[in-house]
């Protein structure tokens, strides 16, 4: 039985204000081009199939198509909530859905949905865990103590009678660590507060292969048969470097598993450029790579030339970041030139993990508040 993995599909994302929505369009061709190629039995979607709670109509509509496109080629499809999509609007027709092959999980209620699938080796159980929170399961299990998400989905995974004769493979999303191994993150997927929303990989030892999403960069962790498909298009600079793929899994009989990555090549890469800002215009450089290319431009230069900005996008149409890296910058502190990433705040980090967590932004009461706070401890550190 083969499966074909992905995750992080953020449909409707807006990358420094230019809609992804296209290039998101052509990548799922692609996927579904491979699907022809390939021949998977089931399409896995592990979470984030949306950016927002309250997705575009372009976002429904682009997804619709896909799901649409797969029911026409007869493969099922099994897909869980991520922490950006609304778990109700996610699971919305879910059981007229089931009935022509795509399976959903939104939100947790009390038990971990199953799906039994069969080939020449027997049945294979699919099992459906959406993103979890500890909030989301303690009152399905009042007699145990659920402070972290590692207990929370222990808890839920606990009530999943899962047949250890037979093939297992669950669909989740979660940040999974292996001890103290961390997973390579991009600069969209803050650190946790204390670790709190990680999942020791050892709580999935039940099963055979973990199709995980809710990082951007495809990798294994703890082990080849748990892994993070990653993001199918690049959503951020700090994911220049990564290779986006799909997984191929291969179940054949119970602990033969077998993976390929199936790279996914994008309508427009994403890079950077630096040097001042006449060697950047100039046509032979330009001519190097693709000037369609999304951009982000370092200028040199240690005066900021005037019209820089209407400059670089005339050659680079689809420039995303200017910013700039001479002694002015370093000196105000606005940039690292050791990894050029920005230095931020600590109430823009701390608003951006929590419209992570809560999909809802950090705003009125509660941003004065963490404001204040902030502010406070910014007084205490000067004394």
């Amino acid at each position: 039985m083969k499966l074909l993995h992905l995750s992080d599909l953020h449909l409707g994302k807006r990358v420094n204000e230019i809609s992804m929505l296209e290039d998101q369009r052509e990548i799922l061709t692609k996927v579904l081009a491979l699907c022809g190629e390939r021949r998977p039995d089931v399409v896995l979607i592990a979470g984030d199939i949306y950016d927002r709670s309250v997705p575009s109509t372009e976002a429904v509509g682009l997804f619709d198509d896909f799901l649409t496109a797969l029911c026409g080629r007869g493969i099922p499809c099994m897909i869980v909530s991520g922490n950006h999509d609304s778990p109700e609007r996610l699971a919305f027709a879910g059981r007229i859905l089931g009935q022509r092959g795509i399976f959903l999980a939104g939100g947790y209620g009390g038990t971990v949905r199953r799906v039994t699938l069969e080939d020449e080796y027997g049945p294979a159980d699919f099992w459906l865990l959406p993103f979890l929170r500890p909030a989301d399961t303690r009152r399905f299990f009042p007699e145990r103590e659920i402070a972290s998400y590692d207990d929370a989905v222990r808890a839920a995974l606990s009530a999943a009678e899962a047949d250890p004769k037979r093939r297992n493979v669950l669909v989740a999303h979660q940040f999974v660590i292996s001890g103290k191994i961390e997973p390579e993150r991009s600069d969209s997927e803050l650190p946790s507060v204390g670790g709190i929303d990680s999942v020791d990989v050892s709580a999935f030892d039940r099963f055979d292969y973990v199709a995980l999403g809710h990082l951007h960069g495809p990798q294994r962790i703890g082990r080849d048969t748990v892994r993070y498909a990653g993001s199918p298009l690049k959503y951020s600079f700090s994911e220049l470097r990564q290779k986006k793929s799909a997984v191929l899994v291969t179940l054949e009989r119970k602990g033969q598993v077998s993976i390929e990555l199936l790279p996914l090549v994008p309508r427009r890469e994403m890079r950077e450029i630096r040097g001042p800002l006449e060697d950047l215009v100039a046509p032979e450089v330009a001519a190097m790579a693709d000037p369609e290319d999304y951009i982000r431009a370092i200028l040199t230069d240690e005066e900021e030339p005037a019209g820089a900005l209407e400059r670089l996008r005339a050659v680079y149409p689809n420039l995303m970041r200017l910013e700039y890296d001479n002694r002015r910058t370093r000196a105000a502190g606005a940039f690292d030139a050791a990894t050029g990433t920005e230095i931020r705040d600590p109430f823009s980090l701390f608003a951006e993990f929590y419209e992570l967590q809560n999909n809802l932004p950090l705003d009125g009461e509660r941003a004065q508040l963490v404001r204040s706070l902030f502010e406070g401890l910014g007084e205490e550190e000067k004394a």
